[in-house]
């Protein structure tokens, strides 16, 4: 498919559910793909921002490319934390220990570390994140930590063949956000992009659609 067909599908997307296609930002997921693959399929084309996630993987890819901004995109263990504090957003704080680990390394470093919630909002019991009902809690403690800065939600739908299946979860989370009143909310992946678009996706997180063969 390409990067340029993703674009033109969240164009088409915020087009029709009557939005600025420019409030919507594509972070090309690279996991997997070598620095060549990501030179070659996303930024020859623009210096779009990459999103991995996992840290082992990301520092090399981090080294060797530089003047990218980078989101950190996956489940992050606590013992990780002081590896991700130059990435320009983490999208998956999924625990309140987690944010404090990340507020104390932050912190250390004399530095404010911009991050999203991650909600579990299909609650699906091998999904992370916080349930809708702890969010009260989580928004206020996260909010208090000052070596972070919460900019907003992210979720990962349910698997679905039907991305129509998945437009309450999106609508949901866009929801929840604006009653905390948070800006960014992530959510879309390459089988479901236009629906969380058109749902009030300021983030998607696209990888197969941008990578897969043309």
């Amino acid at each position: 498919m390409g990067l340029a067909k993703v674009l033109q599908r969240i164009e088409q997307a915020a087009r029709q559910g009557g939005r600025d296609p420019a409030a919507v930002k594509l972070v090309a997921v690279t996991k997997g793909h070598t620095v060549e693959e990501i030179r070659q399929r996303v930024l020859a084309h623009g210096n779009y921002p990459l999103g991995e996630s996992r840290v082992q993987e990301a520092l090399p890819k981090m080294a060797e490319l530089g003047g990218v901004e980078w989101h950190f995109i996956g489940p992050l263990q606590r013992n990780k934390a002081k590896f991700v504090l130059d990435f320009a957003l983490i999208h998956s704080v999924d625990s309140l220990r987690l944010a404090q680990t990340l507020d104390l390394k932050a912190r250390e470093k004399g530095r404010v570390l911009p991050v999203l919630a991650e909600v579990n909002v299909g609650r699906e019991p091998q999904k992370h994140g916080f349930l809708e009902e702890e969010l009260p809690e989580a928004v206020a403690q996260l909010r208090d930590l000052s070596g972070l800065e919460l900019r907003g939600l992210m979720t990962v739908a349910p698997y679905t063949e039907d991305p129509e299946t998945v437009r309450p979860v999106f609508a949901q989370l866009s929801r929840l956000a604006d009653r905390y009143a948070l800006p960014e909310r992530s959510m879309g992946m390459s089988g479901d992009l236009e629906v969380a678009v058109e749902e009030g996706a300021t983030i998607v997180r696209v990888g197969t659609a941008i990578f897969e063969p043309d």
